[in-house]
């Protein structure tokens, strides 16, 4: 092969790959949004809802943390004490009637023999337990039938002193709940075994039910508690029950506790060292312990200015001057994006601050220059392998 064509060949390499790197610059692309279209997606809409863009900064995560305060168990279900149990169907229950001396009703048998040798003794009489039937009556010796469900012990007691008066010589009764089969708090999911836990006089708490149920299968730091009360519910990680006992509230009949083993989790995609779906435990991480579990920011491609998080928002998380023209989706929350800018110093504070929540989505913006340089970077690898090429020709 001669010289000239050797050049000719070398300037038809040259040329190829130079149109097939011009041709492909558009087709290098990102790693997602750049920062400015992130910005622009505050006109943007979705399920009819309104994107709203918020700045992360002092005032913001003050009222993330106040919203998130108010969600706790102690905020929401208040501690307290509820009132001793009533009786109630299919309860079962223990009466002892006493009559002072000298007993004439209870002192004596049915043949009239006296129960005592000293007629000034005070008598007793030991009734069977008795369970409480679907009526909601019980049945007594010289009382008869005995409405009791829906009423509390001492409440019956007060009854059957009134019915044996002037029958029985100055009579008191003592009327004792022994089974409570009615007022009962439900407990399941990752525990020991599930029950059902009757509630005594003592007022139980929260922990004293996951105590009733064996404690927690799973690690304390990887175990959420789940109270629901009626038509209201929410979550707390067991680490912040333990740790806030104004956070152990008193339960109440009916109440449904679950155990729930779910480490929360975060998704990192972007600009950032591990683009990857991130656990963590449930007594919360901020953004800061975010970004470091992810490595950090890609020095060569991250956009300091264009961290963003995508969340939808509880309403009452939000400032009234973003909430007023602001449309919620069907779940009545906000598709909010929050952006932190990194070349402020300050802003390290606030990602301190700011708590990261379960399906969070933290997105790190490619900066501006980032494509343009790996577009020269692949440019300088391709003439490096034309040259080599020429000088193999």
């Amino acid at each position: 092969m001669n010289v000239e064509t050797k050049m000719r060949l070398r300037s038809a390499l040259g040329a190829a790959l130079l149109s097939l790197m011009l041709g492909g610059c558009y087709s290098l692309g990102a790693a997602g949004p750049r920062t400015g279209d992130v910005r622009d997606s505050q006109d943007a809409t979705y399920d009819n809802a309104d994107i709203e863009i918020v700045e992360l900064n002092h005032a913001a995560t003050q009222r993330i943390a106040s919203f998130s305060q108010s969600q706790t168990f102690a905020e929401i279900f208040g501690n307290a004490q509820m009132a001793a149990p009533l009786i109630e169907r299919g309860d079962l229950i223990d009466v002892t009637i006493f009559e002072a001396p000298p007993a004439v009703l209870f002192g004596t048998t049915a043949s009239g023999a006296r129960l005592t040798e000293d007629p000034m003794l005070a008598a007793n009489a030991s009734i069977p337990q008795q369970r409480v039937d679907e009526d909601g009556t019980i049945s007594l010796p010289f009382v008869g039938s005995l409405g009791v469900a829906g009423r509390s012990p001492a409440q019956v007691q007060r009854d059957i002193v009134s019915r044996l008066r002037g029958r029985a010589h100055d009579p008191q009764a003592i009327v004792r709940l022994v089974e409570n089969n009615a007022s009962n708090v439900t407990i399941l999911g990752d525990v020991a075994k599930t029950l059902r836990v009757p509630l005594t006089t003592r007022g139980e708490r929260l922990l004293d039910i996951l105590a009733e149920a064996g404690g927690p299968t799973e690690d304390v730091d990887k175990t959420t508690i789940r109270l629901a009360r009626g038509i209201t519910a929410t979550t707390m990680a067991l680490e912040t029950i333990i740790l806030d006992p104004s956070q152990n509230v008193p339960v109440q009949t009916g109440d449904v506790v679950t155990v729930i083993h779910q480490p929360y989790s975060f998704i990192a995609l972007g600009a950032v060292q591990q683009s990857a779906e991130i656990p963590f435990e449930g007594s919360g991480l901020s953004l800061s312990q975010a970004l470091g579990r992810v490595g950090g920011l890609r020095d060569d491609r991250a956009d300091v200015r264009g961290v963003f998080i995508f969340r939808f928002e509880d309403p009452d998380a939000l400032s009234a001057e973003t909430l007023a023209d602001a449309r919620t989706t069907q779940e009545g929350k906000v598709p909010v994006i929050y952006r932190l800018d990194l070349s402020d110093a300050s802003s390290f504070f606030v990602a301190q601050d700011f708590t990261m929540r379960d399906s969070d989505i933290l997105y790190i913006s490619s900066a501006p220059g980032a494509d343009l340089q790996k577009f020269l970077s692949a440019l300088s690898n391709a003439a490096l392998s034309t040259i080599a090429i020429g000088n193999s020709l």
